[in-house]
């Protein structure tokens, strides 16, 4: 019988930290932070819905950020009574909905480009800097609809990597990626109907961490300049040149400002 809780990459002893990956991605995307943060942090990290070895949603078309997060709980619960959110893309989203939902359990978040789309919708309609990504998510779901997942992850993934990169990527990389993108709608709609408006977001009275990618694509950038605005405590970092898979591409450089972050957290709030 498969368990309803996510499966669960558990490392070191400390203060919780609980990594929330990017769709399309699984929890061994944070192998490397997990290395890093081991020796001072208790670091948990999960498999989303229909990621790793976590099971499956029950839909492959419509799901909520709160679902989501409802998912995770078993995971907040283990990782003590104030633990610390890090997220990435659509995992940032899920972070934040978390942090909203939790906040007097969380010590700090940080996130890299939460794909928070309807937030772009609600302060502008379309057409807009959201434009980018709904396109991509059109295309790939006009893929799905003829059965060719490898193009629909050809759309997605070179939306977010650039054209060409779904070719050029490693061959061993591409089955769980090919099996993962059946859901690019569900993620789509839970991004572009998620009904909290921006202003909710000035709740978060917590050290946040908002990391950004000089070279990703509009889209991402477009939900930023909406949600820093609100954000209470927010300290930004861009780091020029990347993109929006930087912490997959270029770990070492995300995971050492996460780090820092959450030494200057430790020291600030012992």
């Amino acid at each position: 019988m498969t368990s309803l809780n996510p499966y669960v990459r558990e490392a070191g002893v400390g203060p919780g930290v609980v990594c929330i990956h990017s769709n399309a991605s699984s929890s061994t995307q944070w192998r490397g932070l997990m290395d890093l943060l081991s020796s001072d942090y208790c670091v948990l990290a999960p498999d989303s819905y229909g990621s790793g070895k976590s099971p499956d949603w029950q839909s492959d078309c419509e799901i909520t950020l709160q679902d989501e997060v409802n998912f995770l709980e078993p995971v907040f619960a283990r990782a003590g009574s104030r633990f610390t959110l890090v997220g990435h893309s659509y995992g940032a989203c899920v972070a934040l909905m978390a942090a909203l939902a939790n906040s007097e359990r969380i010590r700090a978040v940080a996130v890299y480009e939460p794909t928070l789309f309807k937030l772009v919708d609600a302060e502008s309609p379309p057409p807009n800097g959201a434009d980018g990504i709904r396109n991509a998510v059109f295309a790939a779901g006009a893929a799905l609809d003829v059965g060719d997942r490898d193009a629909a992850a050809g759309h997605f993934i070179d939306f977010w990597m650039g054209p060409g990169s779904w070719l050029t990527m490693p061959p061993q990389r591409k089955p769980a990626i090919i099996a993962s993108i059946a859901n690019v709608m569900r993620w789509s709609h839970a991004l572009f109907t998620e009904p909290t408006p921006v202003d909710a977001f000035a709740a978060l009275d917590v050290p946040i961490l908002y990391m950004l990618g000089g070279s990703s694509p509009e889209s991402a950038h477009a939900v930023a300049r909406v949600l820093i605005p609100v954000l209470r405590n927010a300290r930004v970092v861009e780091f020029p040149g990347l993109g929006h898979m930087a912490p997959v591409t270029h770990p070492e450089v995300v995971n050492a400002e996460i780090k820092k972050f959450l030494s200057e957290i430790k020291s600030e709030l012992g």
